[in-house]
């Protein structure tokens, strides 16, 4: 099985090595390029500093819906009250183009740190509290049943039998939602205010360094793959 990623790995490189002396695009560096480019970035200190803005809101965003987005999912997934007050708005904020609103809240909020917490919120909260939701209401009605036959309270229903079962998909939300938290900070630096990682793909680009742009924009996705990947070795862990 690794033998087979280290495989994919070299083909994806190599044919982006291919593409790049093509030349596909005078845009397109090759691989080899970019990756000196990296190489250089990480010396200077550049990418270091960049990443220390970037994941700063990234961090806040993710923890402040690790604890609101999971409480409220599972107060949906336990009241009937507040699943129809609370289930269409999330349904709508999946559905929402967040390129288009993210310049409505620098409208409100401005261009600082808040504007982009707020951006990894809008898109990291709906899947997590969703999956949390999901979770609680996919528990066995047998399994509830049989609480209920041994005289079981609310309290041991939730606690000992709903909880538990929906962990698994709970952890799952968490996972994807830092996926789409990686997405949002991408997007709010992009077009908020160019600060960061986003800073080094938009600067590098108007001076037409490409080789440094590339590096710099595979260099959050391996970060958010590598994550994703923690992520989801965890998880198989905790619930195989």
């Amino acid at each position: 099985m690794r033998g087979w990623q280290l495989a994919s790995f070299a083909l994806f490189f190599g044919l982006w090595e291919l593409a790049g002396r093509w030349p596909v695009s005078a845009a397109f560096p090759p691989f080899s390029a970019a990756f000196l480019a990296l190489v250089e970035m990480l010396r200077d200190g550049s990418l270091l500093k960049a990443y220390l803005i970037t994941l700063q809101p990234l961090a806040l965003g993710i923890v402040l819906c690790a604890v609101a987005g999971i409480g409220f999912g599972i107060g949906m997934g336990l009241s009937r009250s507040v699943e129809w007050l609370s289930l269409p708005i999330f349904i709508i904020l999946q559905a929402a183009p967040m390129a288009a609103i993210i310049p409505l809240i620098t409208y409100i909020y401005g261009i600082g740190l808040t504007s982009k917490v707020l951006a990894v919120i809008m898109l990291a909260a709906p899947v997590i509290v969703m999956n949390s939701y999901k979770g609680i209401r996919n528990t066995p009605p047998s399994l509830l049943q049989m609480c209920r036959s041994f005289q079981g309270t609310r309290r041991q229903e939730v606690m000992k039998i709903v909880l538990p079962h929906a962990a698994g998909l709970i952890f799952t939300g968490l996972r994807l939602g830092l996926a789409m938290g990686f997405i949002g900070i991408v997007i709010a630096e992009l077009l908020i205010t160019p600060t960061g990682i986003g800073d080094l793909i938009t600067y590098n680009s108007s001076v037409a360094d490409y080789p440094k742009m590339f590096a710099a924009i595979a260099s959050i996705v391996a970060l958010a793959a590598i994550a994703l990947y923690l992520l989801e070795r965890l998880e198989r862990r905790w619930f195989p």
